[in-house]
């Protein structure tokens, strides 16, 4: 709690006890600081879109929260809470069956109310799987469901 404090350790609880996608795709991650997280992800039988590799929906939605909790993790302390506008994504090479890839999201831009990040995806082998730029849009706690 002490590398984003008190109010942003709320959000990030209050979004953690509500990330039923997350739980469902086995998503894990840790805030390293404000703006800089590292997520990870079990390729499970249930990502699959061949019978070796994920399907571009899971890493898609992987990237999402990897961008997203970096997000949001800069804005909680804040006080704010955030929603994707939009990203693109480069899909580089195949998440494989029972590979544990890792994300890295980072905060490019903190603006007063949007964000850009940029998300990577990497295999167990350290190889890029794919990398993404994100625009999201930051906006009170007290204007969202949390």
């Amino acid at each position: 709690m002490d590398r984003i404090g008190e109010l942003a350790h709320k959000i990030l609880t209050t979004y953690d006890q509500n990330n039923h996608f997350g739980r469902f795709m086995g998503m894990d991650y840790e805030v390293i600081e404000p703006g800089l997280v590292h997520y990870s992800l079990n390729i499970k039988k249930e990502l699959l879109a061949t019978p070796t590799a994920a399907h571009g929906g899971a890493i898609a939605g992987f990237m999402d929260g990897i961008v997203g909790v970096s997000a949001l993790s800069a804005t909680a302390p804040d006080g704010k809470v955030v929603s994707t506008i939009e990203f693109k994504i480069n899909f580089l090479r195949p998440a494989l069956f029972e590979d544990q890839v890792k994300g890295i999201g980072t905060v490019l831009k903190k603006g007063k109310s949007t964000l850009v990040v940029k998300g990577e995806i990497f295999n167990s082998k350290n190889e890029l799987v794919a990398t993404a730029l994100a625009t999201l849009n930051a906006y009170p706690v007290e204007k969202s469901s949390f």
